[in-house]
């Protein structure tokens, strides 16, 4: 089957189309209709032939025309105008919400409002306000913080534009482990985008450094060299070494870097020693190299021995009262 690709906005989602057996190129300006209305978009993925949709695809309309590209203009000063008037409305409705932007259907039969907010918004009065302007289906979408960024565009940290408002047309999810597994510090301000989420571009060398990590060893783990067993200190997940403390005769040595790191290898995680609880050997742990006795409290067993016999008390109703006259 064959089918192309049509953006509604400037880096809005793909959705595919039937062409129809018209030879369309990228960049060609299209009329389609979608479940919002009759639209105008541009075509961004040209002619290409797959094999079993997931989901019906619709048949386009027609190339726009030089008329349909006038009307796309005006509508863009339509949106102009219905921007300052819903700012007006919210201000007389004394609504706590923020606009950030204004779209209308190709065919004006719907406008659609998006707004940021903290919480939930009763805005019916609002919408009653606005389809006695417009004399148009209303909407009105509430969106996130990564939404409003990608609609306003900005300039990052980098120093270059928002790379969800230049190509990305969908948003990753991104979590802090990224951000520890790429070693970056975990200051919020450093690792966050103007949106105040964490940084789109997180994501983009994750599978690199998941790679990379499989042959290191952790921080702290108690490792195998050649020139002794030791502790290791720090890694370095792009130059692939990791620097270790050297023990002899119990006592930490010299600090090694060692590059390859298949020169080292992983025994254990060094265990923290805890108290037995015999009273005789005080620094060995009970699980790894200890003196054999259980951590028992026999203090807790004592007052547990001593603790007096309390016969169970039953109001008139219970079962001790039962077939009895006091």
């Amino acid at each position: 089957m064959e089918i192309v690709g049509i953006r509604f906005r400037k880096v809005g989602k793909i959705y595919y189309f039937n062409p129809c057996g018209e030879s369309i190129e990228i960049g060609t300006p299209i009329i389609v209709e979608t479940v919002r209305g009759v639209e105008y978009g541009t075509c961004a993925i040209a002619n290409r032939n797959i094999e079993n949709p997931e989901v019906p695809v619709k048949k386009i309309i027609r190339i726009a025309t030089e008329a349909d590209t006038i009307q796309e203009q005006a509508n863009r000063e339509r949106e102009l105008y219905a921007m300052e008037v819903c700012k007006e409305k919210i201000k007389q409705h004394n609504l706590d919400m923020h606009l950030v932007d204004v779209e209308m259907t190709f065919d004006l039969n719907k406008i659609i409002f998006y707004f940021t907010a903290e919480g939930r918004v009763d805005f019916r009065e609002l919408v009653k306000s606005l389809a006695s302007v417009f004399r148009m289906r209303i909407e009105l979408r509430q969106i996130g913080v990564r939404d409003e960024a990608k609609i306003l565009n900005g300039m990052g940290i980098c120093g270059r534009t928002l790379c969800c408002a230049t190509f990305l047309d969908e948003f990753q999810p991104v979590s802090i482990k990224m951000a520890k597994d790429q070693g970056m510090s975990l200051n919020p301000t450093k690792i966050s985008g103007v949106c105040g989420r964490l940084m789109c571009c997180l994501k983009y060398e994750e599978e690199t450094y998941e790679h990379l990590n499989k042959n290191l060893p952790v921080v702290g783990d108690w490792v195998n060299t050649p020139n002794g067993d030791g502790e290791v200190l720090t890694v370095n997940v792009l130059r692939q070494l990791a620097k270790v403390t050297i023990q002899k005769n119990k006592q930490d040595g010299p600090i090694v870097e060692y590059y390859p790191i298949s020169d080292i290898k992983p025994l254990a995680h060094q265990l923290q020693p805890k108290r037995c609880g015999c009273g005789t050997h005080k620094n060995h742990s009970d699980t790894c190299e200890g003196c054999g006795h259980k951590t028992a409290k026999p203090e807790a067993k004592l007052h547990q021995a001593k603790r007096p016999y309390q016969r169970r008390k039953y109001n008139n109703k219970g079962p001790a009262n039962r077939g009895h006259d006091n």
